[in-house]
């Protein structure tokens, strides 16, 4: 669709002048017969230039102004309208009627088949003074206070008031049909409704600045495994503290009572090297029968230092360790117990710092 040129008289604040009138070689019955019947002279209407120069003569006069719709307008701001059970009371102290009215800048049979409306400076001033008397004050007591307020609705309003002089109302050829006497004339085929649509259009409504952008803190997203945020970070497991006790220190209550992987470590670390006094490897056990416990089953105990059980050996008699080697099966989740071991293994069971 090729760009339309409006001539210079349809700019914004531009004064009125003649029309611009572009026709086709050949001109349509229709205008012929509108123009006759509009003209109280009669006047030859041959060719093209006659009809151009009687649809000029027509359309720049004084009184060739156009009705193009009617607004039924409120007289005053909503708070200060008269409120009466009869409602054609109210209407009639309350609303006002405003006629729209323009004239015609631009006639187009060739291109665009169109006929371009400018506003009148009355009907400008007439909507210029309903904004800014009562749309403004009920838009404004329709919206919540901010700091530029007051700022925003004179721009709005001196928006308004461009957009009123800019307005143009463009529609078919065919509205030239509703032309009368003296250039005067109305729309016809319901293209008023389109006019009153449009400059109810022109009205906005005085916006708040948008609610600020809050960033929400949101929490850490759970594993699936998770069950809560504050045990996520948390160990899966806590093993129980206990007292540290001197494994040597504890007497068995019977010959088989074993011993855990656990209590090892805490046993052989309690102890001094001083102690203890290992074997050496090419001598034997002893095979001296120990009777101090004085009931069955009967063990054979490993030769130990004399001096780690001097004092507790004068009051009673205590079961010997276990060897470092049958702790270290014990890791690998083997029982040991006191009684019933086969010394005569002694030799699989090496250890590895032995001399």
């Amino acid at each position: 669709m090729p760009p339309v040129l409006l001539p210079a008289s349809a700019a914004a604040f531009a004064p009125r002048s003649a029309p611009n009138i572009v026709l086709s070689t050949k001109v349509d019955p229709w205008l012929t017969a509108t123009l006759k019947r509009i003209n109280r002279v009669k006047r030859p209407l041959n060719n093209v230039s006659q009809h151009h120069r009687c649809l000029t003569e027509t359309l720049a006069s004084p009184s060739a102004i156009w009705s193009l719709c009617s607004l039924l307008l409120p007289k005053a701001p909503e708070s200060d309208l008269r409120k009466d059970d009869n409602p054609l009371v109210e209407a009639v102290y309350n609303y006002k009627m405003i006629t729209i009215e323009a004239y015609i800048v631009h006639v187009d049979m060739v291109s665009m088949n169109e006929v371009a409306f400018k506003l009148t400076p009355e009907t400008i001033e007439d909507l210029i003074e309903y904004h800014k008397e009562i749309h403004s004050v009920d838009t404004a007591a329709a919206t919540w206070n901010w700091s530029e307020k007051e700022v925003q609705l004179k721009k709005l309003q001196e928006d308004f008031v461009q957009a009123a002089n800019r307005f143009v109302y463009r529609t078919n050829a065919m509205a030239l049909e509703g032309l009368e006497e003296d250039g005067a004339g109305e729309l016809l085929c319901g293209r008023s409704e389109e006019v009153k649509s449009a400059i109810m259009g022109l009205f906005l409504p005085l916006l708040p600045p948008p609610p600020r952008v809050v960033d929400v803190v949101r929490p850490t997203p759970l594993l699936p495994s998770s069950t809560g945020a504050d045990s996520w970070w948390q160990p899966t497991m806590s093993h129980p503290q206990h007292n540290a006790m001197d494994s040597w220190r504890v007497v068995p209550s019977s010959p088989n009572t074993t011993s855990s992987a656990d209590s090892a470590p805490s046993m052989w670390a309690s102890m001094g090297v001083n102690d203890m006094q290992l074997p050496s490897p090419s001598s034997s056990f002893s095979d001296t029968y120990t009777t101090d416990c004085g009931s069955p089953p009967e063990y054979y105990s490993a030769p130990m230092s004399t001096a780690a059980f001097t004092t507790s050996m004068t009051s009673t008699s205590i079961p010997a360790l276990p060897l470092p080697s049958t702790l270290l099966q014990q890791q690998c989740s083997m029982s040991m117990g006191y009684g019933g071991f086969d010394w005569g293994r002694y030799q699989d069971f090496a250890l590895p710092f032995a001399m």
